[in-house]
């Protein structure tokens, strides 16, 4: 069963990875403005979802948070709302090692971690992306859906 939804994950990104690039003009760079949330692959949320992960509605309780903590623009909500909900379909792909290989788990995960923090660097202003590494919580508190961020 994990190596199905591992199988499904892989090729929801693989797909969306190649709908993205050949959506682009040949000639002209990706625009610079906000992109558009990209669309998990229902079966891959819906996995997530029965191991209790429910990306979508994980993605949006942080976003809720964030939008007011950091002053986020109209522009900057859905390029926010992409990244976190790819970095959380990712995280809900290698949930089980974390309790079957903590070692993986933690290297796997820090891999997605940096990917996410590269996207957000690239979407915030200096000053939004120094606040957002402060509202790390001290611990991984599951009253606070920004834990899933860091931990």
């Amino acid at each position: 069963m994990k190596q199905f939804i591992a199988i499904v994950i892989l090729m929801a990104l693989a797909g969306s990875a190649a709908l993205a690039q050949s959506s682009l003009p040949k000639s002209a760079p990706a625009p610079a403005s906000a992109p558009k949330p990209t669309a998990a692959a229902p079966q891959v949320l819906d996995a997530a979802k029965a191991q209790g992960f429910d990306v979508k509605s994980m993605a949006n309780s942080i976003l809720g948070k964030l939008t007011p903590a950091l002053g986020l623009s109209a522009v900057q909500k859905p390029g926010v709302l992409n990244a976190v909900t790819g970095f959380l379909t990712d995280k809900s792909g290698i949930m089980g090692l974390a309790k079957t290989d903590k070692a993986a788990y933690a290297t796997k995960f820090a891999g997605l971690q940096n990917g996410l923090l590269g996207k957000l660097k690239t979407i915030l202003s200096v000053a939004q992306y120094t606040k957002f590494l402060g509202l790390k919580p001290k611990t991984n508190d599951v009253t606070n859906v920004l834990s899933q961020l860091f931990f």
